[in-house]
């Protein structure tokens, strides 16, 4: 098993990278490696990466997310396993910084990846650059989406009052 982590300072608000990061089928636009991004439910999401003619898909579930603040997934491949999480913290700039970190177990099919850690984290890198210059090109997100994911379930966005079992008594 092996972890790359790589950082890049964005200037927009932590608010807007983080929601933009959210907009998962726009990531085509910006990445090279992620050719097609399926949103099969809130927390699942089916990937298409690809560099020249080859192509795999995978599924990946959303274990947490936590609005301006961070992601976490894991594939749900037998192999080629890897999990992951991206942070959006405020840059002193005013801008954000982003943090992206990815473990990827290197047993099995990922073990041409276990040797090779430096090419997974230029890819990263460079991937974290094109989504820079795609959302400071933007100067805003182009769409958002605010919910709490937690243990891969969608958390409700409001707490709810607690409904009384007791009947309500007619007062006056």
């Amino acid at each position: 098993m092996f972890t790359v982590e790589e950082t890049i300072e964005v200037a927009v608000p932590v608010s807007t990278a983080y929601n933009q990061w959210t907009q998962f089928k726009s990531f085509p636009r910006f990445m090279t490696v992620v050719k097609k991004v399926d949103q099969v439910r809130p927390a699942l999401l089916t990937w298409t990466l690809g560099i020249g003619p080859l192509r795999h898909e995978f599924q990946a579930e959303i274990v947490e997310q936590e609005p301006d603040s961070h992601l976490t997934w894991r594939s749900l491949e037998r192999h080629a396993v890897h999990q992951g999480e991206v942070t959006f913290r405020p840059a002193e700039t005013g801008g954000t910084t982003v943090t992206v970190r990815i473990e990827v177990d290197s047993r099995g099919a990922a073990g041409v990846l276990g040797r090779l850690p430096h090419l997974v984290s230029r890819v990263v890198q460079r991937e974290l650059t094109h989504f820079k210059a795609y959302v400071e090109g933007l100067g805003a997100e182009s769409g958002a989406w605010r919910g709490v994911i937690r243990g891969g379930r969608v958390r409700p966005q409001e707490d709810r009052p607690h409904r009384s079992r007791v009947a309500q008594w007619p007062v006056g």
